[in-house]
């Protein structure tokens, strides 16, 4: 017998959104920077590592973010992060099978760790802020980021739904375990988003329709 889903919790960056390599390798590109080496100070670099997490549970602001990235870089820190996101775009098919199953009923809560919302605010730049979803879970608000084992719970508390009952999507493979703990189907998002897409529609549609 078929699980009847009834929640869907989707990450943003690189789900929801085009890859977020591509996004920064243009920005590198724009910014005339040696390639990978903004993904070496994100990733790599103490002084950006530490500052990225601060951000992601609101601990630091994204002015913070940007002062400390643009001086690792050497670039302008003025509105840096609206810089390193601007070639972001929604992902047609991802966004489509979410908009598809919350029309057959399914909650769908978008679940993310977090850029900051000021100055610049990527999720309502984009279309995907609040009024697009039933719920929104950042780390910033939240002051836990994935993939603590409580911001999934907030997820579910936010749906009203139990884990069992919810799919999440996320293009992190170290982002599902904690989810799968608590009951919750996972899908990993690689690079294929009409893959993605028509594994949604197979899970969420049929059982609702």
């Amino acid at each position: 017998m078929s699980i009847s889903y009834r929640g869907l919790i989707v990450d943003f960056g690189g789900v929801l959104t085009t890859r977020m390599k591509l996004n920064g390798q243009a920005f590198e590109r724009s910014e005339g920077l040696a390639p990978g080496a903004y993904f070496h100070a994100l990733e790599k670099h103490p002084d950006g590592v530490g500052i990225y997490a601060d951000l992601e549970v609101g601990r630091a602001t994204q002015e913070d973010w940007n002062r400390v990235i643009g001086g690792i870089l050497g670039v302008d820190p003025t509105d840096l992060m609206r810089r390193a996101l601007a070639n972001l775009r929604p992902e047609p098919a991802i966004v489509a099978a979410a908009q598809r199953a919350r029309e057959a009923g399914v909650k769908v809560a978008m679940l993310s760790n977090s850029f900051g919302l000021e100055p610049f605010n990527p999720y309502e730049a984009l279309g995907m802020w609040e009024d697009e979803f039933d719920a929104v879970v950042l780390s910033e608000r939240a002051g836990v980021r994935k993939p603590s084992p409580a911001i999934y719970q907030l997820a579910l508390d936010a749906l009203g739904l139990p884990g069992p009952e919810c799919v999440f999507v996320d293009d992190h493979a170290h982002n599902l375990p904690p989810a799968e703990a608590l009951g919750i189907r996972t899908l990993h998002h690689t690079t294929d988003p009409e893959s993605t897409a028509a594994q949604l529609n197979a899970l969420l549609v049929p059982a609702t329709a």
